[in-house]
């Protein structure tokens, strides 16, 4: 990792630049995928499945029977973990509904906003390497809360046309029935478009490599909604005097075996610090199965050291970590003066790990400084919000001269008409009178 010692402002820009590759090469590949898609539907995406997972299978749908068998594939410890997980963040989850808006801005004028579920919301959950069955509880459960209509999951398969048993066990834990074994940038294609197997979607979830996130990109350029831009993981670790350094570095290296492309970052309140957790670093990532792509990622990561709690939480803000870690003895002033994160975790004993498993908080967050205008996922990210309101004769005359004059300034007659016929009918009935 490189050390930054008392950097000056005009180099914190720099200092916080995420590894970034050039996806010129991968989204022609993704408007490839989706062109053929579009034309061909259901055997081009059997085709790309066959070419990129070695899947030949023509028929998609997991069968209820599968989903129903992985529960014997699945130990009895990881059953009741995920079921732990479940109840903690449909808790919180639950938690998240708003009641109703109701507001009379004057008298006669009546506003409301009202939520409404989306009705039908796709899942994207990867399933390679790292088959992220936590991902299914963290889209699945609120969009189930929030009352989708209909959830629609996909997920790559083997060569066998067979999902992780550990993905299927989540997904009808949290009541997905509707899963498919389709992977990579043709699985966002098919619910962008629907095809003759798998059903259109209006918004897409979900995180996934550099060509499901370009095709989502792409998919919201042709008109479908996704969750939000999204990049390769990252952690900020804020490290002060109280922080244990075998913790700090265990955190670092929990989100650095995500992937090459992951950035970690961790600021020191003491550059003393600094040399113990980079032993533990040196000592801990020796033993992990991933530790090639931990140790590439550390490349891509930093410690920084500012001298004051203002420029800390400055630099923290202008970094907008996706995760952000704070022990330290004044957690309280640091999370007083946030402004930009996804998820925040306070003390020693509040791993990352913990939001991206069972903590309850969702753990689909924003990436690469988006978090300074995105929030992670939560209950409204499946709703709308729709406002209503409703005019009386008496809202109608409060507001009637009001609304003219503006529509009149802008120049569009008909809005103003549209008000004064109004007007014009009110008046006419009074003098009937």
């Amino acid at each position: 990792m490189k050390v930054y010692k008392y950097p000056i402002k005009d180099t914190w820009d720099a200092i916080c630049i995420r590894p970034a590759d050039d996806n010129t090469q991968v989204m022609e590949t993704v408007k490839r995928v989706f062109s053929e898609v579009e034309a061909e539907g259901d055997l081009a995406i059997q085709r790309f499945n066959e070419k990129f997972d070695k899947n030949e299978s023509s028929l998609f749908k997991i069968e209820l029977s599968e989903i129903l068998d992985s529960t014997s594939k699945l130990s009895d410890e990881l059953k009741s973990s995920i079921k732990l997980a479940i109840n903690n963040i449909k808790s919180f989850h639950t938690a998240q509904r708003q009641e109703n808006l109701q507001v009379e801005v004057m008298p006669g004028i009546q506003c409301s906003q009202i939520a409404k579920p989306i009705d039908r919301v796709g899942i994207y959950i990867p399933g390679g390497t790292a088959p992220l069955l936590s991902t299914v509880l963290m889209l699945g459960i609120p969009a189930q809360v929030a009352g989708c209509e209909q959830i629609i999951l996909c997920t790559p398969a083997d060569k066998d046309g067979k999902v992780n048993p550990a993905i299927l066990f989540a997904a009808s834990e949290v009541g997905i029935s509707e899963i498919y074994g389709v992977g990579g940038a043709q699985a966002i294609a098919a619910l962008h478009y629907g095809t003759d197997q798998i059903p259109k979607v209006d918004k897409i979830f979900g995180p996934g490599n550099q060509y499901v996130t370009a095709a989502k990109q792409f998919a919201q350029m042709q008109g479908t909604a996704i969750d939000m831009p999204a990049g390769p993981s990252e952690l900020l670790v804020l490290a002060g005097e109280s922080s244990i350094p075998d913790f700090v570095a265990a955190d670092l290296l929990s989100q650095a075996e995500h992937g090459v492309d992951s950035q970690v970052v961790c600021v020191v309140e003491n550059e003393s610090l600094i040399v113990e957790i980079e032993k533990s670093i040196e000592k801990q990532v020796a033993d992990l199965p991933r530790k090639e792509i931990a140790q590439q990622a550390l490349e891509n990561s930093s410690f920084v050291v500012l001298k004051s709690i203002q420029e800390r939480i400055d630099f923290i803000n202008l970094y907008a970590p996706e995760h952000y870690i704070i022990c330290s003895d004044q957690e309280q002033e640091y999370l007083d003066g946030l402004t930009n994160a996804g998820s925040v975790f306070l003390g020693n004993y509040a791993p990352e790990s913990a939001g991206d498993y069972a903590s309850g908080t969702n753990h689909t967050l924003p990436t690469s400084g988006f978090a300074k205008a995105y929030s992670g996922v939560n209950l409204a990210a499946f709703t709308k919000q729709i406002t209503v309101q409703k005019l009386s004769e008496t809202g109608i005359r409060n507001i009637g001269n009001a609304v003219i004059e503006m529509a009149n300034a802008e120049s569009l007659k008909a809005h103003a008409n549209a008000v004064q016929v109004r007007l014009d009918y009110l008046n006419k009935q009074e003098r009937d009178v």
